[in-house]
C-alpha cells in the first residue's frame, strides 16, 4: 500500500507555520511563508486560490500526520499494517470478604455482643479498647477489679464523666438523659446515658453499662461504655439498647 506525497510545498511537520518543499522521496532544506513563491498552483481564479488557502490552513495538522505516517510506512515491512490494538479492561476478581459475623466475642471481658446492621469489629481489641464501630458510633469496653461494696450503680455513675470526656474531650455540658436498672447477661446491672456538648460544638450521647457477668465468681464488673455523634451524623440511638439487651456471658 503506497502513501507516497507528490512533490510540492506542504506545512513544514518541524515549523507548521512555513511550508517545505517535499521531493516525492523526502524534505529538502526548502522552506518559505505561505504566500512565498513556488510552483504554479492549479488554475481556477480568485476562487479556487481562496479554496487552496482555507484548505491549507485547516489542513495543517492533517498533512503533517499523513507525512509522519508515510515515514512510519517506510521504515515498516512493506506492505504489511500493524493495526492499533485497545487493551482490554481487567475483570476484578471475586469477592474473597468475610462476612460480618452477627455476634462479637470479648474473650477478655467475658462477653459477647450483638452487632447491629451497620457495625464491624474493630480491627484491634486490646483491654480498655474499642470493640465494635460505625459511622459515628464507638462501643468500648472494660474490666474493673474487685471493689467490695461498690454496686453496679455507684460504678456507672462513677464512669460516667470519664466515658464522656474519652469520647468528646472538653465537655462544656451535659444532661442526663437515662439512668435505670438493667438486666445483662442475666444479672442486675445499671446504666447511665448522659447527653453531652463538646467545647467545639459536637454534640452526642454517651453511656456507661456496669455488670458482672458471673454470679458467684469473683466480683470484676465489666463496664461498657458508649459513644453516638448526635444527629444524622451517628447511628440511631436504638442501637444502645439492641446492643445491651444482647449482651451475653461466655460462661453461660
Amino acid at each position: 500500500m503506497s502513501r507516497t506525497l507528490p512533490p510540492g510545498w506542504y506545512p513544514d511537520p518541524d515549523a507548521p507555520h512555513l511550508e517545505r518543499w517535499w521531493d516525492g522521496t523526502a524534505w529538502t532544506d526548502h522552506r518559505r511563508a505561505p504566500e512565498g513563491p513556488g510552483p504554479p498552483r492549479p488554475a481556477g481564479g480568485a476562487s479556487g486560490r481562496a479554496k487552496a488557502v482555507a484548505l491549507t490552513t485547516s489542513g495543517v495538522v492533517l498533512v503533517a500526520a499523513i507525512v509522519s505516517g508515510a515515514f512510519a510506512l517506510a521504515r515498516g515491512d512493506g506492505d504489511d499494517v500493524v493495526a492499533d490494538t485497545v487493551p482490554t479492561a481487567a475483570t476484578p476478581p471475586p469477592s474473597t470478604a468475610a462476612p460480618v459475623p452477627s455476634r462479637l466475642v470479648d474473650e477478655l471481658d467475658g462477653i459477647s455482643l450483638p452487632l447491629p446492621d451497620g457495625w464491624v469489629p474493630a480491627k484491634y481489641v486490646t483491654r480498655d479498647n474499642v470493640v465494635m464501630t460505625t459511622d459515628g458510633g464507638r462501643v468500648f469496653t472494660r474490666t474493673l477489679p474487685a471493689d467490695s461494696g461498690a454496686s453496679p450503680a455507684s460504678l456507672a455513675k462513677k464512669d460516667i464523666p470519664q466515658a464522656a470526656d474519652s469520647s468528646y474531650a472538653g465537655i462544656r455540658s451535659h444532661r442526663v438523659v437515662g439512668s435505670e436498672r438493667v438486666a445483662v447477661a442475666g444479672c442486675t446491672g445499671y446504666l447511665v446515658r448522659w447527653r453531652v456538648k463538646a467545647a467545639q460544638g459536637s454534640e452526642g450521647y454517651v453511656q456507661s453499662l456496669v455488670f458482672t457477668p458471673a454470679p458467684g465468681g469473683p466480683r470484676n464488673a465489666v463496664v461498657v461504655r458508649f459513644a453516638f455523634d448526635a444527629g444524622p451524623d451517628g447511628p440511631p440511638l436504638a442501637d444502645m439498647d439492641r446492643i445491651t439487651d444482647g449482651i451475653r456471658s461466655l460462661g453461660r
